[in-house]
């Protein structure tokens, strides 16, 4: 079997809407070793099954929906894949030119103790313009800091603050590489939320590398209504706090200050001409959207003090995780 210098696992379900336009985008990548791709299907019923089985140049595997795990699957990816490096993708995140690829891998060969890449999103052109905005100022961020970072770049600061750890195991697979090596010592863990910032968490905690390729470009964004964030939110918060032992909006007195700063924010807030015309409906579509965030993280923060029944209805992860 040859071995290849990469593999792109996409894990599917439901996607004929984008599925096409990214797997075009995947198989026109210019790189000047070999790839191959890898697709999972946990239960389309939307055409996707008999799409994937119609493409040649796909490896295609499908399980059953009650097999899914956001970690589990991707290692089972990565387990199939017969190359040195694997990236991921979701099946609605298209890359933005042919040299993704090529860049996520140039960012893991400059240092074989990096063991993770992410990449750079960006807002699909029909999305509000604060969420072309939000993105934008998100991934310019880490562009304050070395591009490649570990705990030994500031041990001590690592232990006492909990916004360098947060920043240090920042990953998302919705464009990502990893080193299958690093892997094999270290698989993603099988849980319902977060498994690519846990992993991430994991790697630096080992004392491997992280990189950031901001050249390795994305479409992926969504517009969400109030009851799906505050939804994710809630999973968010709940997670962060069980796995990574931090509370986001850990008082009512700080999540009513913060929903009333966000709500005004969304009315005043200019955003520069390249994000297009903001009309009141999306500034009142924002206000709905940033209350429901931080009472979402609320919520979350203190999901052991809810009913079991209203914390189960509230997450979606959880109920996926245990479908």
């Amino acid at each position: 079997m040859v071995r290849h210098r990469c593999a792109v696992v996409i894990p599917t379900k439901n996607a004929m809407r984008v599925l096409p336009k990214v797997l075009d985008k995947v198989l026109a990548q210019r790189v000047p070793w070999s790839y191959e791709v890898i697709a999972i299907d946990s239960g389309s019923t939307d055409g996707t099954k008999e799409y994937l089985r119609s493409l040649d140049r796909i490896r295609y595997l499908e399980i059953a929906p009650h097999e899914f795990g956001h970690g589990k699957t991707r290692n089972l990816g990565v387990q199939l894949a017969n190359a040195d490096f694997v990236a991921f993708l979701t099946h609605d995140a298209e890359p933005v030119d042919a040299t993704w690829l090529a860049a996520l891998v140039a960012a893991a060969e400059q240092d074989t103790k990096i063991a993770g890449v992410f990449g750079r999103h960006i807002a699909y052109s029909t999305a509000s313009p604060f969420t072309k905005n939000d993105l934008d100022r998100h991934f310019d961020g880490f562009l304050a800091h070395r591009l490649v970072v570990s705990r030994d770049l500031d041990s001590a600061r690592y232990e006492r603050d909990q916004g360098w750890r947060q920043l240090l195991h920042f990953y998302s697979d919705n464009n990502s590489l990893l080193r299958k090596s690093v892997w094999e010592k270290i698989p993603y863990p099988d849980v319902e939320f977060a498994e690519d910032q846990i992993w991430a968490s994991m790697i630096i905690e080992a004392g491997y590398h992280k990189a950031y390729a901001p050249n390795a470009v994305v479409y992926h964004s969504h517009d969400y209504g109030f009851v799906e964030q505050l939804r994710r939110a809630f999973d968010e918060s709940r997670n962060f706090s069980k796995y990574f032992g931090y509370k986001l909006s850990p008082s009512m007195r700080r999540t009513v200050i913060a929903a009333g700063k966000f709500s005004l924010q969304a009315f005043r807030q200019r955003l520069d001409d390249q994000y297009g015309r903001v009309t009141l409906r999306h500034r009142f579509e924002r206000a709905g959207q940033r209350t429901a965030l931080v009472a979402g993280h609320y919520l979350g923060a203190h999901h052991n003090r809810l009913p079991r029944f209203l914390s189960s209805r509230l997450s979606l992860d959880q109920k996926l995780f245990k479908s």
